[in-house]
């Protein structure tokens, strides 16, 4: 008989569930992501649209996988990192059902469930992987039981920093696929600031140019909106790919896996793309279906870590916005 586990996402704005059976099948992948009118995420709002909407996503959940809550054998859910009022809400969700159905449960570094859906929805093993999304950037591979860190942002992640473009550009969220259309339209180039120091990013500069670009009076005049979407997206993920590459270099892992939100950019596969090409490597992005933060993910590394190491008492279920991947072991990983 196969057994399940739902999964919990709630480090940002999505709050979504996913079913997954414990030989990785996906049952079914539900998510309500809150849209703010304008501005940035704002945590008490999205920790109401999380209390608003849950037990019908839930509901929705179930009703696609064609199962009931009595069918459910783990609870797992985002644990870490994430915004702090926005996880208590999935944590005391994922505590109430594991108690109500008397099943076990179990807390999951988001970080780590975006590098092992990659790993099970493209059927890659051991990447060198690069996290981009609208809170995390970072390139990490495993290594001493643990996914070490090889760089990673200093400041703005660049999801983040890409939206913020594009809401100073009167573009509605989520900007990152527009900014992308309209960088598809210019091929013209404006140079702005390249921030590598080492193995980690700052993107802190470059967004700070790119908004002066569209205050400035030679905007419209001598350069257009998708020029300057064309020349932010080229730097931010050329900056991408060179501490991308330096990892792999000093890696030398086979593969490459492309993961989070941003990982569903055409442009940035592409770059990725050619220097894996240059180290004959083998490179990966994760479906789109997967790419965005989801309850699939959690449920399935929610899996790993309850066949390795049983399930967590709810004295070990406190949430930690500020953990750090490299800071948890993944024992499903050892002498793998």
């Amino acid at each position: 008989m196969k057994k399940y586990c739902l999964g919990i996402e709630s480090t940002a704005h999505t709050w979504g569930v996913g079913i997954v059976d414990f030989e990785g099948e996906n049952h079914s992948i539900i998510n309500d992501t809150f849209m703010p009118e304008k501005g940035g995420l704002h945590p008490a709002m999205v920790r109401e649209h999380h209390l608003h909407c849950f037990a019908d996503v839930i509901n929705k959940s179930l009703s696609d996988a064609r199962l009931s809550l009595r069918d459910i054998n783990l609870i797992a859910f985002s644990q870490s990192p994430g915004l702090g009022p926005v996880l208590k809400i999935g944590a005391l969700v994922a505590r109430m059902l594991s108690q109500i159905l008397n099943i076990p449960l179990v807390g999951v570094n988001h970080c780590i469930a975006h590098v092992e859906i990659g790993r099970l929805m493209c059927n890659i093993k051991d990447p060198l992987t690069l996290y981009v999304s609208g809170g995390n950037t970072i390139v990490s591979a495993y290594e001493s039981n643990r996914y070490q860190i090889f760089g990673e942002t200093l400041d703005l992640a660049v999801g983040n920093m890409i939206d913020s473009f594009a809401r100073d550009a009167g573009l509605s969220h989520p900007g990152g696929p527009k900014i992308e259309s309209l960088a598809s339209k210019s091929e013209k180039y404006i140079q702005l600031p390249y921030a590598v120091k080492g193995m980690d990013l700052s993107f802190s500069g470059l967004y700070t140019a790119a908004k002066r670009l569209l205050e400035s009076p030679k905007f419209n005049d001598k350069y257009t909106l998708n020029d300057v979407a064309n020349s932010l997206q080229e730097t931010a993920f050329a900056m991408l790919t060179e501490v991308t590459e330096r990892a792999l270099a000093h890696t030398e892992k086979k593969e490459v896996l492309l993961t989070g939100g941003v990982a569903a950019n055409k442009r940035l596969q592409q770059m990725i793309q050619y220097i894996c090409d240059e180290h004959d490597t083998r490179f990966e992005a994760v479906p789109l279906k997967f790419a965005g933060d989801n309850g699939v993910m959690i449920a399935w590394t929610g899996v790993l870590r309850y066949l390795s190491e049983g399930g967590h008492e709810i004295s070990e279920t406190i949430i930690n916005p500020r953990e750090r991947m490299d800071q948890i072991t993944v024992p499903w990983r050892i002498d793998k």
